[in-house]
């Protein structure tokens, strides 16, 4: 494969700390490689050298001629002055640019709900980094680097990326270099993965789960001081063998050397144990949301959400922006009221929430860390029963990635990462036993994300995540939920089935896409297909014969699944009563089975007049 980038022996320092030695590497084409390691140890540093934007202090980068290299920063960069189509397609007429079925897709994958003559200036952090996205995309490059491509992105925007990705090149051409901690999105997308550490850049073949399983065999043959490392990493691919059918089904690492190195490896999570300690330190009510509707504004986001949460549930919560997931976790944490229904609390139960605001330490910004941890409980258990293990703050901190030096730093002082962890630190030791994480993994790199994962696993409580990062919602949570139209709906797919009700959704047109650049030419309209972003269905009229067809259709629709819901819930406490009677449970089986699909079938309806209704 032709040589399109690289790096020979470069030395890179900075006042207080060597950032690199001598590293040498280099990207061909065909190279779709993904940049791992903790934070600080210089990822970001080796993705600005390969651009050109940071010089080291000895060795050189080399390119072929006439290389065309596109680089996403962490940092926004974007031009308050700008139009969003100014910032995707620059002074590009439309004639040219919506003829470019890339451009065309990338403008429809990111861009669906920012109008397109809005001013840079009035975009959220999120849509700025969307449009910032949009516009690298929209160019020609023969090598792309990205730093946390999927920040502010959510489930549907990264699958979409992925895609793009993945597509963009022909199989032998172009390079990608990604530094994300997604670790679903690695896997996905790299076909090669650089570990930064040490001062140097170790490189794996394939994605996270084959990297996973070179670093174990590599953490094997190290000296003892490795351990801790080899445990975890072990742990972590007895996850990915056993925990995600769907991702160990591709041929990505060698099933048997993958199973000889797990064979000792305990299930993940101790569910029954786990369960028990849920249930007593909670009782059987936990929250319940009955008939709820709520809202802001005059605008209602959840209507009639019904959903009993159990001691000791894992649940994980899926939705686009907007949808209501923060109201969700207002109702259940008691700081949002209803507009409709009731919301019941036991009367045990300790909420606690970690938020993307670092609100419970901006009381501590001039604190030193010890000061913080010197108030707190004297040790913390994780585990149960004869695995039970009692850990004090410093303990705890020095598990989640603290050195003893930084216990005197003052938290201002401290980093994104460094500060997100304590805040979970402060969280944990108040002994909640219902834990609410709102996007938990952010500035967090991908072994500190298993870290997190590890200590979730023991811990003995109601768990509710929303996140946009798939792997750690697959990884931390046993079930998951999606709001649609208003509406909470289990997934008993997962992910995949999300993503499925969503793609099936009547997708709205891009604001960037006018009637003329609808019109141009791709494959879907050369195929008799209707494209992507183009008006497939409108919305009834207001107070028209259809609409009001529509929503008694809607109110049907709803009284069928409640009939459907209490015959399910009625079937599923026949079968525990009839757990000895093998013909009796055959016959319920049966019939639970029937009355599944029936309720399945309805929601779809549901979603479909839903949507049709909303436009």
């Amino acid at each position: 494969m032709a040589h399109l980038l690289g790096a020979e022996a470069l030395h890179l320092e900075f006042p207080t700390k060597v950032v690199f030695g001598s590293i040498t590497l280099g990207l061909n084409d065909g190279d779709r490689v993904g940049v791992v390691g903790r934070n600080g140890d210089g990822k970001s540093s080796l993705l600005a050298m390969l651009a050109g934007r940071l010089r080291p202090d000895s060795g050189r980068v080399t390119a072929r001629g006439g290389l065309r290299i596109g680089v996403l920063d962490q940092a926004d960069t974007l031009d308050d002055s700008l139009t969003v189509e100014q910032a995707v397609v620059g002074d590009t007429p439309e004639h040219v640019w919506a003829g470019d079925a890339r451009v065309r897709d990338v403008i429809r994958g990111l861009l669906g709900d920012i109008a397109w003559d809005a001013q840079v200036i009035a975009l959220s952090g999120g849509q700025r980094r969307r449009v910032a996205l949009a516009g690298l995309l929209a160019g020609e490059w023969d090598v792309l680097l990205l730093d946390e491509p999927s920040n502010h992105l959510d489930v549907e925007a990264i699958t979409w990326l992925a895609e793009h990705l993945k597509r963009r090149w022909p199989a032998n051409a172009g390079a990608l270099l990604v530094i994300t901690h997604d670790r679903w999105f690695l896997d996905e997308v790299c076909n090669a993965t650089w570990e930064v550490h040490d001062q140097i850049v170790e490189p794996f073949e394939g994605g996270y789960a084959a990297y996973i399983l070179q670093r174990v065999e590599r953490d094997r043959l190290a000296a003892t001081a490795e351990v801790k490392r080899q445990n975890l990493a072990r742990k972590e691919l007895a996850w990915l063998r056993r925990g995600a059918p769907a991702r160990t089904s591709k041929p990505k690492f060698r099933i048997d050397a993958a199973n000889a190195l797990i064979a000792d490896v305990p299930e993940i999570r101790d569910k029954v144990s786990l369960q028990a300690l849920a249930v007593a330190r909670l009782g059987k009510d936990v929250v319940d949301l009955l008939d709820v509707s709520a809202g802001y504004d005059g605008t209602e986001v959840l209507h009639h959400v019904e959903w009993r949460i159990a001691p000791g549930e894992r649940t994980g919560i899926l939705g686009v922006n907007g949808a209501g997931k923060s109201t969700l976790l207002g109702l259940i944490a008691g700081a949002i009221k209803p507009t409709a229904g009731t919301v019941r609390r036991g009367k045990t139960v300790r909420i606690a929430a970690l938020t993307q605001r670092l609100g419970d330490l901006e009381d501590h910004m001039h604190e030193p860390v010890r000061i913080i941890i010197e108030r707190l409980r004297a040790s913390y258990t994780i585990g149960s029963g004869s695995k039970a293990q009692e850990l004090t703050p410093s303990a705890l901190l020095e598990r989640l990635g603290f050195s003893a030096a930084q216990l005197s730093t003052p938290v201002r002082d401290l980093s994104g990462g460094q500060q997100r962890r304590l805040q979970l630190l402060l969280i944990l030791l108040d002994q909640p036993n219902v834990l609410i994480l709102d996007e938990p993994t952010n500035d967090m790199d991908t072994d500190m994300l298993a870290v997190i994962e590890d200590l979730l696993d023991s811990w003995p409580g109601t768990l509710i995540v929303v996140s946009h990062d798939r792997y750690f919602i697959e990884r931390v949570t046993d079930q998951q939920y999606a709001i649609l139209v208003g509406r909470l709906r289990h997934l008993p797919g997962g992910i995949d089935e999300y993503l499925r009700i969503r793609s099936q959704a009547p997708a709205p047109t891009a604001p960037g896409l006018t009637a003329g650049a609808a019109k141009a030419p791709d494959a879907a309209a050369s195929a008799g297909q209707p494209v992507s972003g183009q008006q497939v269905s409108g919305r009834p009229a207001a107070g028209s014969a259809a609409e009001r067809v529509a929503k008694k259709e809607l109110d049907r629709l709803d009284r069928q699944i409640a009939r459907a819901g209490e015959r399910e819930t009625k079937l599923h406490a026949e079968l525990a009563a009839s757990a000895t009677d093998y013909a009796k449970l055959t016959e319920l089986g049966a019939e639970l089975s029937a009355v599944e699909a029936e309720k399945a079938e309805l929601e779809e309806r549901w979603l479909e007049v839903a949507s049709a209704l909303e436009g």
